[in-house]
């Protein structure tokens, strides 16, 4: 517990305001993403079918658009970050690992692994100094 409150002190710290624009553009990106699935739900099906075959593509259907879109908006505001892009992780795998199943689209293989590699960073760091998450701890 020590380490994380360590860890947490040096972000705090060293919180730069692009850290934190890259962190809201991230969230307005997956909450974007997830209203695209909400409206086009026959596509979402189409990524996810060569998963499918493993059971659980109605679960998935009903995952994974909330979770972008809540998600989204928990990371663009900061608020429980490491939580809400802990919800995005599963469905950032999925999103790299479909392209290797599936038929294999390179933009969409590179951007699944950019946003996952933001969100590893970002599950690291946490929220900043710009964050709902910060606002609240100096509340205390």
């Amino acid at each position: 517990m020590e380490n994380v409150k360590s860890l947490n002190k040096w972000a705090n710290s060293h919180t730069y305001l692009p850290v934190d624009l890259v962190r809201i553009v991230l969230g307005g990106f997956l909450f974007m993403k997830g209203v695209s699935f909400v409206t086009n739900i026959q596509y979402l099906h189409d990524l996810i079918s060569p998963i499918d075959k493993f059971g659980g593509g109605m679960f998935m259907l009903h995952y994974i658009a909330p979770a972008h879109m809540i998600g989204g908006i928990m990371i663009i505001f900061g608020l429980l970050t490491r939580w809400a892009i802990a919800a995005q992780l599963p469905i950032l795998f999925g999103a790299v690992l479909v392209n290797f199943m599936g038929q294999m689209h390179s933009e969409s293989l590179i951007l699944a692994f950019v946003v996952l590699l933001i969100c590893i960073f970002f599950l690291f760091y946490g929220s900043g100094k710009h964050s709902a998450d910060y606002y609240f701890k100096m509340q205390q």
